[in-house]
């Protein structure tokens, strides 16, 4: 794999809060247009890791390079989806405003919105399928429709790689799948990076699996079993079958 294949690569990234080791010595790469799937326990360091890819932290040791630079120098090129939100649902702002949020940096320093923007947020709603609820304020969403507006608003800026923290925390399983079966569709023309706890589900979805715990290592989907996932977070688990 050469670098221009590579969206996202660490190279021996080490970082530490207080001197409390969080990321040690990891190493992986991430495919352009590769559906990427990260699991770990509470306080393995995939915040971190994260925040690493967005630029919002530099690594203590090793190097990070997002779309062939330094990640603060792509983050334009990213769309970010953070984990299900908790601001105040009865805020006075529609979806279709929500999204166009967005668009906040892409070039333009101040001013309105204009037609291109409202176009990009109209576009990003038919992909989410969403579009009838534009006009609708966001206090009257249910849990997998704001979760759809948060992709869209994500969406808008168009971006080369979408990451998504936790996208399906707090919402049904019904929800779950479909917006899962509708990032595996945007897979096809963007790399995705989503961070899930729930790697049985994921697994249908995601090309890759990365098992992070202060180091990180790759599976693909088919070698994952319950082993791997004992060694992961240290204790037993139990493979139940969901069927629906």
């Amino acid at each position: 794999m050469n670098v221009m294949t590579e969206t996202v690569k660490f190279e021996n990234v080490t970082f530490a809060y207080d001197r409390s080791p969080v990321l040690e010595n990891v190493t992986f790469s991430v495919a352009a247009g590769e559906f990427f799937g990260l699991i770990g326990p509470n306080a393995a360091g995939k915040s971190t890791l994260l925040k690493l890819v967005l630029g919002l932290l530099d690594p203590q040791r090793g190097q990070v390079q997002v779309l062939g630079s330094l990640p603060r120098l792509a983050r334009q090129r990213i769309g970010y989806v953070p984990q299900f939100p908790t601001f105040t649902r009865n805020f006075p702002i529609s979806v279709l405003h929500m999204v166009l949020l967005g668009r906040l940096g892409m070039g333009r320093t101040a001013g309105p919105f204009n037609a291109e923007d409202r176009a990009l947020a109209g576009k990003a709603l038919r992909a989410v399928e969403i579009e009838s609820l534009g006009n609708t304020p966001i206090g009257e969403l249910s849990g997998g429709q704001l979760q759809r507006a948060l992709i869209a608003r994500a969406l808008v800026c168009e971006p080369e790689l979408l990451i998504l923290d936790e996208p399906t925390a707090n919402i049904d399983v019904r929800a779950e799948e479909d917006i899962f079966a509708l990032l595996r569709g945007y897979s096809a023309h963007m790399t995705i990076i989503v961070v899930s706890h729930d790697i049985a589900f994921i697994s249908g979805y995601v090309d890759r699996v990365g098992c992070l715990n202060r180091t990180l290592v790759c599976h693909a989907t088919g070698e994952i079993s319950g082993r791997t996932i004992e060694e992961l977070y240290g204790a037993p688990v139990r493979r139940i079958l969901h069927a629906h």
